[in-house]
């Protein structure tokens, strides 16, 4: 019995059939039906989803479907097709496309810093406008330092 406490691992809710789990499946049911549905997976599998899971890598790893998605996550982004004067003209055509992106940046970038000059000057005018409506209400009231 000990031997058996120490190997399982410690959850809150135990995929068994408790009252607990029976009435979060019901709860599940009634808010929205793929909780409950979740909830009854897990009364039924859940003490071998880690299995599967581990299961499921070791299986990726074999994959032959791997190699292929790591082709594509290459450093270019793009496998080569075998057609050389197509790849040719694709690499030809992305280099173009990035240096106009890069263009676009840099307007992007200068214009971003012409708006900012622009609010800049808007706000100086208003600080300087409201600092002459001040001093013409207050009346030269203030006392000049001595």
């Amino acid at each position: 019995m000990d031997r058996m406490m120490t190997t399982t691992k410690s959850c809150m809710i135990k995929p068994a059939w408790t009252p607990a789990t029976i009435g979060l499946m019901v709860l599940g049911f009634v808010v929205f039906w793929p909780l409950g549905l979740a909830m009854l997976a897990y009364i039924l599998w859940g003490d071998r989803f880690e299995c599967m899971a581990r299961d499921a890598k070791e299986q990726w790893r074999g994959s032959p479907l791997k190699g292929a998605f790591d082709q594509m996550s290459s450093t270019t982004g793009y496998a080569r097709t075998g057609n050389v004067a197509f790849d040719d003209y694709r690499e030809r055509e992305i280099k173009r496309l990035e240096e106009e992106r890069a263009k676009l940046d840099a307007m992007r970038a200068d214009f971003d810093d012409f708006l900012r000059e622009l609010r800049r000057a808007r706000d100086l005018e208003e600080f300087d406008r409201f600092m002459a409506n001040r001093g013409r209400t207050n009346g030269g009231s203030e006392a000049a330092p001595s």
